[in-house]
């Protein structure tokens, strides 16, 4: 089987173990991460894998409300991914919280590139499970952003 032609080049990095559960990553001739599988000295493996999932759907959210013209002066993504009690302890469900702070910036706008990079844009979503759970929060200027019913929206997985 061959992979797909792409326009991007494909992501290639290096792991080198560092002694007990750590390892650092990343590309040749750059800086790498250190990934601590204890917690101790960086982030574990799935908080790296959240962490990309946030910062993914992040420069997403930016990219958009900059071509609105409200640019971000702020933000901070809260990203959880609860775990299977299971071997091996899968994430089953997430959820992103999303701080954004900046003039002039419409909550609605705000909340349709935080939907936009969560189920349309970023390739590290696109790349988990479809059926896994995401439910997003945004928060703009310190205003929680809620549907017309009051609650928060939930992506629920996709039906298939």
């Amino acid at each position: 089987m061959t992979a797909p032609r792409s326009s991007k080049p494909p992501s290639r990095v290096e792991i080198n173990w560092a002694g007990g559960g750590r390892f650092d990553a990343g590309r040749a001739e750059r800086p790498p991460i250190r990934i601590d599988c204890s917690g101790q000295t960086g982030p574990g493996p799935v908080d790296t894998l959240m962490s990309a999932l946030g910062a993914c759907t992040g420069e997403d959210v930016l990219g958009y409300l900059n071509k609105r013209r409200t640019p971000v002066r702020a933000l901070r993504i809260e990203a959880e991914g609860v775990r299977a009690n299971a071997v091996p302890a899968r994430v089953v469900n997430a959820s992103l919280i999303y701080y954004i702070d900046g003039d002039d910036i419409d909550p609605d706008h705000a909340h349709r590139a935080v939907e936009l990079a969560v189920t349309k844009y970023c390739s590290v979503r696109d790349t988990l499970d479809p059926d896994l759970p995401i439910s997003i929060r945004v928060v703009v200027n310190g205003v929680t952003r809620a549907d017309a019913d009051g609650n928060e929206r939930t992506r629920a997985p996709a039906s298939g």
